[in-house]
């Protein structure tokens, strides 16, 4: 429970610590949405219904945080066999870094985070300004 913790906390911290280089080369492209993905592999003693908890959870986000502009979820159905065990894929957007930040230390978005440690084996974040 304590690497999840330990897991969970430097994907959080991750997601809001951009390396310089990255940072220069999007601070042009700060307009439109900021999209937050989150990926879950759940460890092999997680229950269906430990799973189905942990997604309605995740689902009521939206609903008590209003920095969430829009929050959608499903599972992995690709034939390619690339996703290293992760089942689970949530996406959600903000209009701003300010918007994604607040949503990080959400006192909602910590309990979520209490959730997650029993059931999930692994998580993996990533955060990028969405271009056409």
């Amino acid at each position: 429970m304590k690497t999840i913790i330990t897991l969970l906390v430097l994907a959080m911290s991750l997601a809001v610590s951009t390396p310089a280089s990255a940072a220069s080369s999007t601070k042009a492209v700060r307009k439109g949405k900021l999209v937050h993905v989150v990926s879950f592999k759940f460890k092999p003693t997680a229950s269906q219904t430990d799973i189905d908890k942990l997604v309605d959870a995740f689902s009521a986000l939206p609903g008590k945080i209003k920095q969430i502009k829009t929050y959608e979820w499903g599972t992995n159905v690709s034939p390619e066999k690339h996703d290293k065990g992760f089942t689970h894929c949530f996406i959600l957007t903000f209009k701003s870094d300010k918007d994604r930040d607040e949503y990080l230390v959400h006192p909602d978005h910590k309990d979520f985070g209490k959730l997650v440690g029993p059931v999930v084996a692994d998580v993996f974040v990533v955060d990028y300004w969405a271009r056409k």
